[in-house]
């Protein structure tokens, strides 16, 4: 369903920027005294201005330059914390490359990154990732140098202090050193080295150079309109967060609030008041959950549908009265929330619905990793709830073979696809076709220009008929039918006799909602709606077998569910 929908209006306008070097220094004279950041430190709230950040920015990055660093591989990995932008930022602007890693990896994924992405330094946080690191410590023969980003005991003479390393840049400045300061941006050499987070195999490194991140920050803000404070919860070593949640807010002067912790979210989300978030579905579905387990609990539930339904009765009329009526129920988020961008996966359309009714405008966009990240993006004012957006300007997009149905694989161009997998010339070739890189997604395009994923090429299920399964699709509708499918995965599976694929469900249902719901037996239920399914499909889209899992499934540190091919 299309909702405000309006004629696709102009796009806003945007400054231009030439490097990530203008980045911070327009920054500075732009916003100076603004708050760039906030984060707390011992239970204070610690505020660093658009100056500050542009001086600590040039105080490390020299350090970093003095100690013969420059253009080197330089890993970052720990919690997301001002210390991470910070020495984010300072890479990208040497002549090096950063290296960004998942802090939730093991050790052995962590280790292989280091020695794939042939880094020579590690800079890393404390606690359980400085374990990791020391579990490892002997075999990371390449790092030269390691920086903590906490005050650390000196292991050996490897071992700084970030800290001490921010000090002595800016002595070094101050005495005139310029070396790093004078650093010119080459915008078309790699910059950044991402290493995927796949459902399936290997990290692959995506090579991105700062063409792919200035053509990101500067487009996807034609599309949206950025407001003025966001909370940062999204960790920082995807290309998502860091991209578009710290990169492009700070080319709009947002006020950046960390978040340290998921424990930390509530609280923080009252105490910074933010205007914007960037979350994955999941958090919304939760959220979306938590709101009505509550207003269930208090008696409300049915007084809440009540103001919904009279609410948009209203606003058909040209009257908002969304704030008011709903104001008990968005002080959950500070009381300022307006947008919230989703990405990383499609949103079940009554989600987008629900927030859009209490006054939230809720975004769902769609990208990966290899294009730095975004591809396409709804409008606050052109959105269809079930599509994940309109292609970002100065971008191709092609639907490959498309089906009677208009579906293929999707395939893009523009100035933000990668430059290739790091030493990996036969993973890039399959990728690319004339120029043209190869998502993997299969999806379709509206003449509205709204853009529809269907599933991933590579979980395509083909039955013996023929017929191709897109299981994301089914797993989508299941879930809309009923609260207690918590998490599923359709795949296909060998009858009795073990000749003929078939399709199959695995379900982890949600006990707590069926608890709530009043439901005792679980699986009866869930039979049933898989039987409602079956009605109402076509034959060779009909599931006949059910597999009841006990534990949830394994998922990435992006929170999708890693799919098992046999």
């Amino acid at each position: 369903m299309y909702k405000n929908l309006k004629e696709n209006y102009p796009l806003y306008e945007v400054r231009q920027i030439d490097s990530l070097r203008e980045l911070v220094d327009s920054g500075a004279q732009l916003f100076g005294e603004k708050a760039a950041f906030k984060y707390k430190d011992k239970g204070e709230v610690v505020s660093i201005s658009y100056n500050q950040f542009k001086d600590e920015v040039d105080s490390f990055g020299t350090a970093l330059y003095d100690m013969g660093l420059d253009g080197k591989h330089i890993a970052i990995i720990g919690d997301n914390s001002y210390s991470w932008v910070l020495s984010y930022l300072t890479v990208l602007n040497s002549s090096g490359v950063v290296v960004p890693i998942d802090k939730e990896l093991s050790s052995e994924d962590i280790l292989y990154i280091l020695t794939s992405g042939d880094c020579d330094v590690l800079i890393y946080g404390s606690g359980n990732t400085e374990k990791k690191i020391l579990e490892i410590k002997e075999n990371l023969k390449n790092i030269t140098h390691f920086i903590s980003m906490a005050e650390l005991p000196s292991y050996d003479e490897k071992h700084y202090y970030m800290g001490d390393l921010v000090k002595k840049g800016s002595q070094l400045l101050k005495n005139g050193d310029k070396r790093y300061i004078s650093i010119v941006p080459d915008n078309n050499v790699m910059k950044e080295l991402l290493f995927t987070s796949g459902t399936t195999g290997k990290s692959k490194g995506v090579m991105l150079n700062a063409e792919s991140l200035l053509f990101n920050i500067i487009n996807s803000q034609k599309l949206m309109q950025i407001t003025d404070t966001c909370l940062s919860i999204l960790p920082y070593h995807h290309s998502y967060e860091s991209t578009t949640g710290v990169l492009t807010m700070m080319h709009h002067g947002m006020t950046i609030c960390i978040n340290e912790s998921l424990r930390a979210l509530l609280p923080n989300l009252k105490l910074y008041k933010p205007t914007e978030i960037q979350v994955v579905p999941l958090f919304i579905e939760k959220l979306y959950r938590g709101i009505w387990d509550k207003a269930e609990e208090t008696g409300k539930a049915k007084m809440l549908t009540k103001l919904i339904k009279f609410s948009n009765a209203m606003l058909g009329m040209g009257i908002d009265l969304r704030k008011q009526l709903f104001k008990s129920v968005t002080s959950i988020f500070g009381g300022r929330l307006k947008t919230i961008i989703c990405g990383g996966a499609p949103l079940k359309p009554q989600m987008t619905e629900f927030f859009d009714s209490i006054g939230i405008t809720l975004i769902n966009g769609y990208g990966i990793t290899e294009c730095g990240p975004l591809i396409s993006i709804n409008r606050p004012n052109y959105h269809n709830y079930e599509a994940v957006g309109v292609l970002m300007p100065g971008m191709k997009i092609m639907i490959d073979r498309p089906n009677e149905d208009g579906e293929g694989e999707i395939c893009v161009k523009g100035p933000n696809i990668m430059l290739g997998y790091y030493k990996n010339e036969e993973a890039t070739a399959e990728v690319f076709t004339d120029g043209w890189f190869h998502t993997g997604d299969v999806g379709r395009i509206d003449e509205n220009g709204f853009i529809f994923l269907t599933g991933r090429k590579k979980n395509i299920i083909i039955l013996k008929n023929g017929k191709n399964i897109y299981p994301e699709e089914i797993e989508e509708k299941l879930s809309v039918m009923s609260e207690i499918i918590g998490e599923v995965i359709v795949k296909a599976v060998k009858d009795d006799e073990d000749n003929e694929r078939m399709l199959g469900v695995e379900i982890f249902p949600d006990y707590e909602r069926a608890k709530q719901l009043g439901v005792e037996d679980v699986e009866a239920e869930v039979r049933k709606v898989i039987s409602a399914y079956n009605e109402r499909e076509a034959g060779y889209k009909m599931i006949k077998r059910i597999i009841f899992r006990t534990e949830e499934f394994e998922k990435t540190t992006t929170k999708k569910i890693k799919r098992k091919y046999s």
